[in-house]
């Protein structure tokens, strides 16, 4: 269901000059030992961004996912970019969570960098968030005008599509924004900011469940530590 997501997204990284690079060992691919699913994961060298990972997971009509997160550079203190798309089979149920994910909830750096996502919060009402997210603060390493939903196959094919899509288009053209700017936050604190939401992300990511279900607790810890967020196995 998502890989059509999935190429549009590494499209667009290699379209900015991105080039993949080694995933660790181990990590890059894992097949659940009943052979039902299978997960893929990519690391993306893209210019002005320190890091960018992509996850693929594949459990046919029982499950899909796909997952990215965006690193900017330590000198940029733009927003991260994340993406989470779930698709559950025998519900019929979709979750999708787009967001430009703030380093802080300062006003003067809302104003800044939120204008994009505020007006495709407009334009996409179905994915407005108002259903507050379970496993998250919202004040804490998310916006307020995230693109969430919790809906069935009908927004699975009408409005996810056109809304991811016009989602990408906003976060490279925030992007690029930012490197003609002088950022906020010194790149130090931007480190530290970083760093502090893959702790946070650690503590709290729901798909870790998810992932120990498929492919075993040893591997799904190893993934969370070394993939999914480094940061947080260095605190």
């Amino acid at each position: 269901m998502f890989d059509p997501f999935l190429k549009e997204l590494h499209h667009g990284i290699q379209q900015r000059g991105g080039k993949p690079i080694d995933v660790p060992v181990g990590l890059e691919e894992c097949r659940s030992k009943k052979g039902t699913s299978v997960i893929r994961s990519w690391l993306w060298e893209v210019p002005n961004f320190r890091r960018w990972r992509v996850t693929r997971l594949d459990a046919g009509d029982k499950l899909q996912v796909l997952n990215s997160v965006a690193y900017p550079s330590y000198n940029l203190d733009h927003p991260l970019m994340g993406v989470d798309l779930l698709w559950f089979g025998a519900r019929q149920k979709l979750v999708a969570v787009l967001d430009f994910q703030p380093l802080v909830q300062d006003s003067n750096y809302l104003d800044r960098y939120f204008s994009g996502l505020k007006q495709l919060n407009q334009e996409f009402p179905e994915l407005n968030g108002e259903e507050t997210m379970r496993s998250f603060d919202p004040n804490q390493y998310f916006s307020s005008w995230l693109l969430f939903c919790r809906g069935g196959a009908d927004q699975a094919e009408t409005s996810l599509p056109p809304a991811f899509s016009a989602f990408l288009k906003a976060y490279w053209e925030l992007h690029d924004t930012a490197l003609n700017n002088t950022a906020l936050i010194q790149s130090d604190e931007v480190k530290r900011l970083q760093d502090n939401y893959d702790v946070y992300s650690a503590e709290r990511d729901p798909a870790h469940g998810l992932f120990t279900s498929h492919f075993g607790k040893e591997w799904s810890d190893r993934f969370l530590s070394e993939f999914l967020f480094p940061a947080s196995a260095k605190q």
